[in-house]
């Protein structure tokens, strides 16, 4: 007698599946199988089409758009499609038959920006391609707003890469259905472009927001007091990053922030192309766990937050995770803040190449789990200083290369002073770098962990640009065969080289 799974059972299961190839393998089980993975799969459809546009070539990121498309199109009520029709928009569909599932009922994301770049790719052939693409992604929007009974993400900026998006030609809040399915909205991006009465809705029906990521700049500085009023009308704003870009200034939005000042926990700031932006207002939120900076910059070399110095004696008894850019402010500031907050810290990302920053983060920072860290290649003490004074360090993310420690010097390193726990790196090579790893390198050092007391395997992660002229190692056959002895030992848990783009 054949035994079927409960619901239950394979719902926990599936939705604890990392590998999005097995949830897509599932859908050939059976109608059970597919029915549990299709809702997974689509909740958010648009991140891993995202992730993977990078490394697909354009005539690919076509296919998988006009695929998208054409199954969305197949989803549409029966007034839309006649809409459509009569504006002379016809899009195929995988089959003549109705769908097998109600698609966008799954959805808990939606990506606008996103959903207009693939209509935008799909329907370029199309003549008057512009206004065609406001039809379909209106009627698109009207769907998933009519079918999502609570959706947790959205995602709306004027602008993706090359494709400008006209947000006053999208009716979004005024569908009908758009505030039952806005209610319970947990996680907003949103840019200073959009209409003010975009706002204005959403603080009437929103006030649950925990994420909030807000782009200022690009051509518009007032921040709308729409704006302003749906921040503070929030109950329990827990995570927020602001984007000032160009001529962006966030300065405007801070008395807005006051009222989060005891449930912000993660604040993350990037500057794009400005010069010496406030941070001072940091020091607001005593509860923050995490604090992140990130920049570009026209003027490489210039310090990018101009009174961080402000910060340096500030107590954040709560920080676990700080991450500090290149140049960002002076060395001597962040040594200071971490003899302050460094304690707690269980998560460090330090890009600044200065030998006493790195030694303070030894001395200050004794509970690190994780860290990333640029090491300059006469410093191999520091690192060594590092694992001994880090005793709960598990995982280390490294420059190599030409102006850094080699891939060699690494693992030796790690082989002899990482302390117990310690089982996870992941390498960066600079552009110039060539591995300087050898079969007998990997060997050896294979060996040594083996006979670690702790017994825990190992995850080897390199990431390189693609400018770099290193060679991987899985273009090595001698160490791809060592690799593979180990793993099929259990002594390597994971192992994966990819290029990332240049930074």
């Amino acid at each position: 007698m054949s035994y079927q799974v409960p619901v239950e059972c394979l719902n926990e299961i599936f939705e604890h599946l990392d590998d999005k190839k097995t949830l897509y393998s599932c859908l050939l089980v059976n109608h059970f199988y597919c029915k549990i993975s299709i809702r997974i799969l689509w909740r958010n459809i648009w991140r891993d089409i995202w992730c993977s546009r990078f490394i697909m070539t354009y005539n690919q990121f076509l296919r998988v758009s006009s695929s998208i498309l054409s199954t969305l199109f197949a989803c549409l009520p029966k007034e839309s499609k006649e809409l459509l029709f009569k504006k002379g928009i016809f899009i195929s569909t995988p089959t003549s038959k109705p769908p097998m599932f109600n698609y966008p009922s799954f959805c808990k994301v939606l990506l606008i920006e996103k959903i207009f770049l693939i209509i935008s790719v799909a329907l370029q052939k199309i003549p008057n391609t512009k206004n065609r693409n406001y039809l379909v992604i209106n009627e698109v929007i009207k769907m998933f707003i009519t079918q999502i009974s609570s959706l947790k993400e959205l995602s709306y900026s004027y602008y993706d890469d090359t494709y400008i998006m006209d947000s006053d030609d999208i009716s979004f809040t005024y569908f009908s259905g758009a505030t039952d399915c806005l209610t319970n909205l947990s996680k907003l991006r949103c840019s200073l472009s959009l209409s003010s009465k975009f706002f204005y809705y959403l603080s009437k029906i929103c006030h649950n927001l925990q994420s909030l990521n807000i782009v200022f700049g690009l051509g518009i500085t007032k921040v709308p007091n729409e704006l302003k009023e749906l921040i503070s009308l929030q109950n329990n704003l827990k995570d927020l990053k602001i984007t000032a870009a160009c001529s962006g200034d966030w300065k405007d939005i801070i008395p807005s922030l006051t009222k989060h000042s005891n449930t912000l926990t993660k604040l993350h700031l990037n500057n794009v192309f400005n010069d010496n932006l406030s941070v001072s207002f940091i020091a607001l939120f005593s509860n923050l766990q995490e604090i992140k900076f990130s920049y570009s910059t026209r003027n490489f070399g210039e310090k990018q937050f101009s009174d961080f110095e402000k910060l340096q004696n500030v107590n954040f008894p709560k920080l676990q995770y700080f991450n500090i850019p290149y140049h960002c402010t002076k060395p001597e500031y962040v040594m200071k803040f971490l003899e302050n907050n460094g304690k707690n810290l269980k998560k460090f990302v330090i890009k600044e190449e200065d030998c006493a920053l790195n030694l303070s983060t030894a001395k200050f920072c004794p509970n690190l789990k994780n860290l990333s860290i640029a090491i300059r290649c006469d410093e191999l003490d520091t690192l060594r200083i590092i694992f001994n004074s880090c005793q709960y360090l598990e995982s280390i993310k490294i420059w190599c290369g030409v102006r850094y420690l080699s891939d060699k010097e690494v693992l030796e390193t790690i082989a002899i002073h990482s302390p117990e726990n310690f089982c996870k790196l992941k390498i960066y090579n600079d552009s110039l770098s060539k591995s300087k790893l050898l079969p007998e390198d990997l060997e050896s050092f294979f060996i040594s962990w083996k006979n670690r007391p702790s017994k825990k395997s190992f995850t080897l992660l390199i990431n390189k640009t693609y400018s770099s002229s290193s060679i991987s190692l899985e273009e090595n056959e001698e160490c791809m065969k060592i690799i593979k002895k180990y793993k099929n030992l259990g002594i390597i848990k994971k192992f994966e080289t990819k290029f990332r783009e240049k930074i």
